[in-house]
């Protein structure tokens, strides 16, 4: 058996469900961009929309900025004000966001049992 066999078997199960219209299709740009922003968030560091503007190691600032906004539009996530500071946005998953990871998961999964 081939050690990446999982991972290989994900990717299929991935492909099967962005090609049946269950994950909203992305380019990579925007999945590393919501990656970013829920690996953070789950580590209850929510990202503001100038770190998000900052991750050069993704893209430039204007393609990020595209991305987010595009993220956005597909509602998986948003921005939002946390506590009394109306100033910084803070950019977090949406029910969506979370379902999609939620769907990633259960991918997982089946790429690992099946």
């Amino acid at each position: 058996m081939k050690p990446y066999q999982y991972y290989l078997r994900f990717l299929n199960v991935l492909h099967a469900l962005e090609s049946d219209s269950e994950l909203p299709l992305m380019d990579l740009e925007c999945r590393r961009l919501l990656e970013e922003i829920a690996v953070r968030q789950h580590d209850d560091q929510t990202m503001t929309v100038t770190e998000v503007m900052a991750l050069a190691n993704i893209a430039s600032p204007a393609t990020l900025h595209r991305k987010l906004n595009q993220l956005i539009t597909v509602n998986l996530v948003e921005a939002a004000f946390e506590g009394s500071n109306r100033r910084t946005k803070y950019m977090k998953l949406t029910s969506q966001g979370v379902a999609y990871f939620r769907r990633l998961s259960q991918a997982m999964q089946t790429a690992v049992q099946g």
